[in-house]
């Protein structure tokens, strides 16, 4: 299993997060966007309106390097965030079935290497770092 339980568990429950892809000519791009996860590979999959014509889907199509960041803050005070931050590897892949026909056939596949996760579970005190193989 790619992700702890509690990592799961808040991947599931958020709605939103922050893909960073690098550009051709070396600058970073940071775009919202929503996911899905995949619990046996631990593969996160990203789909949109029309994918395959935005910058992130070049990016990686480019240069698969990504981090995508889930995060949220848990209570003010005390002031707690959490969240979970992978790095790793992505594909741009074309002609494949989305999950709503108001979605493009195209979706990013981000494979995990690197899982940082904080204050996750319910008393907010799971975390973890760790290199995947």
């Amino acid at each position: 299993m790619v992700f702890t339980p509690a990592e799961l568990a808040y991947l599931r429950a958020q709605r939103l997060g922050r893909l960073a892809t690098l550009a051709p000519d070396g600058t970073l791009q940071n775009s919202p966007v929503g996911h899905a996860v995949d619990d046996a590979t631990g593969v996160i999959s990203i789909y949109g309106y029309n994918l395959g014509a935005t910058r992130k889907f070049h990016n990686i199509a480019a240069n698969g390097q990504v981090a995508y960041v889930v995060d949220d803050i848990a209570a003010l005070d005390p002031w707690t965030v959490r969240g979970v931050e992978i790095r790793g590897t992505a594909e741009a892949l074309r002609d494949q079935p989305p999950p709503s026909p108001v979605m493009s056939p195209e979706v990013i596949r981000i494979h995990p290497r690197r899982i940082i996760s904080w204050n996750l579970g319910p008393d907010n005190a799971q975390g973890s770092r760790r290199t995947v193989d």
